[in-house]
């Protein structure tokens, strides 16, 4: 039977919604074995949490190499369990942690890589789209072991009840490796906010918010949403970079994606329309993002979404 590895990824000791939907998609091609990284001792803490979806194997790797080497240790040890193990395919969620270690293991394999894959088959062909979403394509691997990564949101989640049978495998970080040691790193996300890429609702500000966010964060807030920007909100230095939606940034497929105060560039565009529903609040009735909108506002979004964040405030209470 064809063996499938996942890349866990965990938000505290919890799996992440994301490795739910790897393990469902995973499960089309074979058995799935979900490849559990953590510090030294740690592994049998976060292993335990792999309570549902279908993944019928864990290996644990730990080492205190992982937080202080980063994406390469990550890569050098996802490496030598392929070369090793010899898995039909490896799954990772498409972010850019995602897409770094899959470029890395792919190179470290002589393997070749499919990113951005909004469906995977059981014969490992894979769906992206490109060109801004305007061309879907049909592709697979043809060499190595096919390394993929697949948007968060993309697959629905099988949580049916699993007990998997846990393995430990053991790491020794590579000369190369090392040589890349974490200096500092900072949060991509603030306030206990999701991850943009994996969060289910994303609530995005763009020129019309003239850099006041507040409106923004607030109905993203009650809604437990993440906050996204347009590229031309960060370009402006109103919003970080890292929560960019877009072809130069984040692609986000949620459940829900609330634009506000963003026309819809093609660029903008490309990172969102595979959002389920689309609510768009823009004050020029012609602004192109309307296209894609399942529902529509024009006004003043300073003057829609306090009405809206009160609205929700009170069905709430």
């Amino acid at each position: 039977m064809s063996t499938v590895y996942v890349v866990a990824q965990f938000v505290g000791e919890n799996l992440s919604k994301t490795t739910f939907e790897l393990a469902t998609c995973g499960a089309r091609i074979g058995s799935v074995t979900a490849i559990v990284f953590a510090g030294a001792g740690k592994g049998s803490a976060l292993a335990g949490a792999i309570t549902q979806s279908p993944i019928a194997n864990v290996i644990i790797v730990e080492s205190d190499d992982f937080a202080k080497h980063s994406v390469p240790a990550f890569s050098d040890a996802l490496s030598q369990l392929v070369l090793t193990n010899k898995p039909d395919a490896v799954l990772i969620t498409s972010s850019a942690f995602g897409k770094e270690l899959a470029g890395r293991v792919a190179v470290a394999t002589d393997s070749g890589i499919i990113t951005d894959a909004v469906d995977v088959a059981s014969d490992l062909s894979c769906t992206q789209l490109v060109f801004g979403g305007s061309t879907t394509v049909h592709s697979r691997v043809s060499h190595g072991t096919p390394i993929i990564t697949v948007r968060p949101n993309a697959i629905t989640a099988d949580l049916a009840p699993c007990t998997p049978a846990v393995t430990t495998a053991t790491f020794t970080l590579s000369d190369g490796a090392k040589s890349a040691e974490v200096m500092s790193s900072s949060p991509f996300v603030k306030g206990g906010r999701p991850e943009l890429a994996q969060a289910s609702v994303v609530v995005s500000g763009g020129r019309g918010t003239n850099g006041d966010f507040k409106p923004v964060e607030e109905f993203a807030d009650l809604l437990g949403a993440a906050v996204g920007a347009s590229r031309a909100a960060t370009d402006a230095g109103w919003y970080p970079h890292s929560l960019q939606v877009g072809q130069t940034g984040q692609t986000v497929s949620p459940d829900l994606y609330v634009a506000c105060g963003i026309s819809g560039a093609i660029q903008h565009r490309a990172g969102m329309q595979t959002s389920k529903t689309i609510v768009v609040i823009n004050k020029d009735p012609e602004a192109p993002i309307f296209e894609l909108a399942d529902f529509g506002v024009v006004g003043d979004l300073f003057a829609v979404l306090p009405q809206a964040t009160e609205g929700v405030r009170a069905r709430k209470s």
